[in-house]
Parts: C-alpha cells; sequence; structure tokens
C-alpha cells in the first residue's frame, strides 16, 4: 500500500481538499466523507481561527494514541503469536495504523492540535500485559485486545464522523470508518478461529 497526501492547501485560503491517503477496499471510496468534504470541495481549517471543541480534540488524541499503542501491540504478536494467521493480522495492523497514524498527524497540524508522541500509562500497560505473555496463551490474549479495541475504535469513529463538530476531524472519522468496520470484521472470525484451534482437542 502507497501512501499518498491527502491534505493540499490551497493558496487562495485556508482550505484543504480530501483525497484518498491509500489504496482501500471499494467499501472505504471517498463516497463515504459527509457533505462538506468530498473530493474536491473546501474543508474549513485553523486559518478560519474557529477553536476546535474540547470532544473533537479527545476523539483526535485518543485516536493517536489508539493507533501508537496498535503498532507497538502489531510488531509485538508479529513475534510472540503461534498462529499464522495472527502474525498476518499484527502486520497488516502495524502497516495500516502507522499510514493512518501519519494521515491522522497531517489533519492535527491543519487544525492545531498536539498530538501525543508517545503511549500514556493506561497504553503501555496493555503493551506490557502482552509482553509477558507466550504461545497459545498470548494469541487468546491478543485476539480478545484486538475485539474489544476494534469495536471501541468503530463505535468512537462512528460518533465523530455523526456528531463531531469541526469538518476536517469529521471528514477524517468517516473516511476511515469502512476500514476500520472491515478490520472488525477480520478481528471477530480471527477469535472465532482461536477459540475453535484452543477448544477443538479437548472435545475430541
Amino acid at each position: 500500500m502507497r501512501l499518498l497526501t491527502i491534505l493540499s492547501l490551497v493558496s487562495a485560503g485556508a482550505f484543504v481538499c480530501i483525497q484518498p491517503a491509500f489504496s482501500q477496499p471499494a467499501t472505504a471510496s471517498m463516497n463515504t466523507i459527509p457533505q462538506g468534504a468530498a473530493p474536491g470541495q473546501g474543508v474549513p481549517l485553523a486559518g478560519l481561527r474557529t477553536p476546535v471543541r474540547l470532544d473533537d480534540q479527545k476523539f483526535a488524541k485518543e485516536a493517536a494514541l489508539g493507533g501508537l499503542v496498535e503498532v507497538e501491540l502489531g510488531k509485538l504478536a508479529a513475534q510472540k503469536a503461534s498462529r499464522d494467521d495472527i502474525k498476518q493480522f499484527a502486520r497488516k495492523m502495524i502497516v495500516d495504523h502507522a499510514q493512518t497514524n501519519e494521515l491522522l498527524m497531517q489533519v492535527a497540524r491543519k487544525v492545531d492540535i498536539t498530538m501525543p508522541a508517545e503511549l500514556d500509562s493506561k497504553h503501555q500497560s496493555r503493551v506490557d500485559k502482552l509482553s509477558k505473555l507466550s504461545g497459545e496463551d498470548f494469541d487468546k490474549a491478543y485476539m480478545q485486545d484486538q475485539l474489544k479495541d476494534r469495536q471501541a475504535q468503530v463505535r468512537d469513529f462512528r460518533a465523530e464522523s455523526q456528531a463531531g463538530e469541526d469538518p476536517t476531524l469529521k471528514a477524517f472519522a468517516s473516511y476511515m470508518l469502512p476500514k476500520l468496520q472491515e478490520d472488525l470484521k477480520l478481528a471477530k472470525s480471527l477469535n472465532k478461529a482461536e477459540r475453535i484451534a484452543a477448544n477443538g482437542p479437548k472435545g475430541q
């Protein structure tokens, strides 16, 4: 997947155009961006000197922390998971969230939000907890963590896409939502496969 620029300033004013950031499935086309954020249309930015609401700031910062921790957990799982399909999922999370983080950082700069550069104690504890596990215990804990996090992520991005007030963050959330929903489906599928693999021999 190759990352392209999503934001470009129009020289005549403080606006950006939302364009595809990287290749995605058809379900994540730019048609998902809400009115006012379609390709080629201007989205008001911080240049208009309109403060970003606290809820929008909270969404952006939580999304950034979520992206950072998913990259770290993905690296951990790519090394420690015992199942190849889980390792493949982990590598996908590394790539996807690294790209999403880069895109979010561009958005944050345009709306003047200072983003976290490292994990806080809450998110670091997830990494520390999983780092102590190995084998099937790691597989189970990692996929349960991923399912819970994917569900929360979809919920938060949907809420921002529907009720966010900053148009740029709202467009970002709406654009990313279909991809996050696909990741949730994959996490559910892998959780089911992990349970079958763990319980199958015992039932024979």
